[in-house]
């Protein structure tokens, strides 16, 4: 019984790496290399960019951060009545 345990795990083992090295080969045979479009020259053309400035503007014209105040929720408490 065990005999024919190993046996059926071998054949499986078997089929199944042949089901991928089947799988390598279809893939590696639908593969060409006249898929490729074909290379064209290129020409290449050079633009000067203009210098780009940032957008943003401070508010403070020395340069500081402005950061509001921070204010705490107020706490509710619902009582019996609510």
């Amino acid at each position: 019984m065990a005999s024919n345990r190993l046996a059926r795990r071998r054949l499986q083992a078997a089929v199944g790496g042949a089901a991928v090295i089947a799988m390598i080969g279809f893939t590696a045979a639908c593969t060409s290399e006249s898929d490729k479009p074909e290379e064209s020259p290129t020409t290449t053309t050079t633009t000067t960019e203009p210098t780009v400035s940032p957008t943003e503007k401070s508010l403070n014209p020395t340069g500081g951060v402005f950061t509001p105040p921070v204010t705490a929720p107020q706490q509710t408490v619902e009582g019996p009545n609510d």
